[in-house]
């Protein structure tokens, strides 16, 4: 079974599409979400159904949690916050309550896969992983995690092997997974990379084989930004899409 994993799509229709495009060709059975369909993009609800149509299982992530009345989000800055009020109105109804219904964490038990939005640790905080000492959390849980354990929210490719008093960051590239080790990987984002590199990023893992690759795409950001830059968002988002910042 090959599994296509995908997060942090941020209403970027441009980008999402072109991760769909390129899932075509990779042979992928089944589609997963770890979150953030929604907030900073232009393309709420074309976005929230695609991921509906599409997806198995989506996780729920901070934005998507506070477009649903789901978290407070007075803390984040305004221009964020603007965003998501402006996200809220204009979700469908349909789009709206199936935010609402998202779980924070789902257990693939048949592959040993666990899926989340930010840490494990403390779900409904959405903390990161993106550092060795962060992943380091996990070790006191890493009896309740499955063989690898699939993240975004940080907008980063990230990879941790942990064994019991053991954290190890490798490279984000293709590798196959080591018995003795567990594994927490960040799958970077679709809509608004965040490593310099602003290809749409998204990811497979083999259940069979027990490798997984990330993969990154091309898509249109002069479309994608232009939505933002004439909609009522804050321009800088259309912005650091080009740099992928």
């Amino acid at each position: 079974m090959r599994l296509g994993i995908f997060s942090d799509v941020h209403a970027n229709i441009e980008a999402l599409s072109a991760v769909m495009d390129a899932y075509r060709s990779e042979d992928v059975d089944r589609y997963y979400c770890l979150g953030d369909v929604v907030g900073y993009g232009a393309s709420p609800n074309e976005c929230a159904d695609i991921v509906r149509q599409k997806a198995e299982i989506t996780i729920l992530g901070n934005h998507d949690a506070a477009v649903a009345g789901r978290m407070d989000y007075s803390y984040y800055y305004e221009a964020a916050r603007h965003a998501l009020d402006l996200h809220a109105r204009q979700l469908t109804r349909e789009n709206l309550e199936w935010l609402k219904s998202l779980p924070y964490r789902h257990d693939l038990d048949d592959w040993g896969v666990t899926l989340c939005h930010g840490s494990p640790v403390r779900l409904e905080e959405f903390e990161y992983i993106f550092a060795p000492e962060q992943a380091r959390e996990c070790l006191p849980i890493l009896q309740q995690l499955g063989d690898i354990t699939l993240i975004g929210h940080s907008h980063l490719c990230k990879v941790f092997a942990l064994r019991p008093g053991e954290v190890e960051e490798l490279p984000a590239r293709k590798f196959a997974l080591r018995d003795g080790y567990k594994y927490v990987v960040s799958v970077g984002s679709v809509g608004q990379p965040r490593d310099y590199d602003n290809r749409a990023s998204y990811t497979i893992f083999d259940t069979e084989t027990r490798e997984f690759e990330f993969k990154r795409v091309e898509y249109d950001i002069e479309s994608s930004a232009t939505k933002i830059f004439e909609g009522e968002l804050e321009r800088n988002f259309g912005h650091r899409l080009f740099i992928g910042v």
